[in-house]
């Protein structure tokens, strides 16, 4: 194994050691509730989670630690969204719980993948690149890109290119985060070592992951 990529190795031992415990006073969420509670949130993201816009992600399927965690980001002004924020700013910390929990049990709508993209996508994604320290990303995101909810990193499967495209782009620009006053990004271990991995990925690779992972099954 390369330097770099025991670098990243260690990121992701320190990452799954940090959020793998449990989050003392967070609530269970409820998925009958979350159901009741949905309605603004299908606006956007479509009936069931899946959006019919591919500007907007697709949340059906999502883990639900990965959806509360991106949601109080959001409310906390940690992760700018100007269409979010002003949505999720009345949530309460139950609210949120039981969106992730309604969500994350609906089914996502399967998509294909450009045919001329996929095939150098799921190279990368299963076998990574180690010459540039680019490691597989079914590392952290599993075979079929499902996820790992224990360790907080997000299922990819059947989301929009567009937005896997541009969300790799902020990670490697350490743009998906707002900054704090010493200008130290307001983001999570996982998230930190996202922003190192997608700096090393080209224009090129970018299209390519996002095409594949847009016809995972």
């Amino acid at each position: 194994m390369s330097p770099a990529l025991r670098r990243i190795a260690a990121a992701a031992a320190l990452s799954l050691s940090l959020v793998a415990l449990p989050s003392l006073g967070q609530q269970a969420g409820d998925a009958a509730a979350g159901a009741t509670k949905s309605a603004t949130c299908t606006a956007c993201h479509g009936l069931n989670g899946n959006s019919a816009n591919p500007e907007w992600p697709s949340i059906a399927g999502q883990n639900a630690a990965y959806s509360r965690e991106q949601i109080a980001a959001i409310r906390a002004g940690k992760r700018p969204n100007v269409l979010m924020q002003p949505i999720v700013q009345t949530l309460t910390d139950q609210d949120i719980a039981d969106l992730a929990a309604h969500f994350a049990q609906q089914t996502p709508t399967g998509l294909e993948a450009d045919p001329s993209y996929w095939k150098a996508g799921q190279k990368l994604y299963r076998g990574g690149d180690t010459a540039r320290g680019i490691p597989a990303c079914m590392a952290c995101h599993g075979p079929v890109g499902r996820g790992n909810p224990a360790a907080g990193y997000p299922a990819v499967q059947a989301q929009y290119a567009v937005y896997t495209v541009k969300q790799l782009e902020n990670y490697a620009n350490d743009a998906r985060y707002a900054k704090d006053a010493n200008g130290k990004t307001q983001s999570s271990p996982n998230a930190l070592m996202m922003n190192l991995i997608a700096s090393r990925l080209s224009a090129e690779d970018r299209r390519n992951l996002a095409s594949y992972m847009q016809g995972m099954r």
